[in-house]
């Protein structure tokens, strides 16, 4: 199992941390906490990829840093 926290810039308030929890909880992820600037996520490496973690959050609205 591997752990991310990735940096998010956009994020300001709660319906932006809402938008990416709804993105993230499309993937195969095993735990996400989302807080304003970042998210942790919990994830199989066979199941999803980093790059695909990252997209979800670019195509809800938000910069990924890290």
């Amino acid at each position: 199992m591997e752990t991310k926290i990735l940096k998010i810039d956009g994020m300001s308030c709660g319906h932006c941390v809402a938008s990416v929890k709804n993105a993230l909880s499309t993937l195969k992820l095993e735990v996400v906490e989302v807080k304003i600037g970042s998210a942790k996520v919990n994830f199989d490496k066979q199941k999803i990829s980093e790059a695909e973690i990252k997209n979800a959050v670019e195509d809800a609205g938000f910069e990924v840093l890290n």
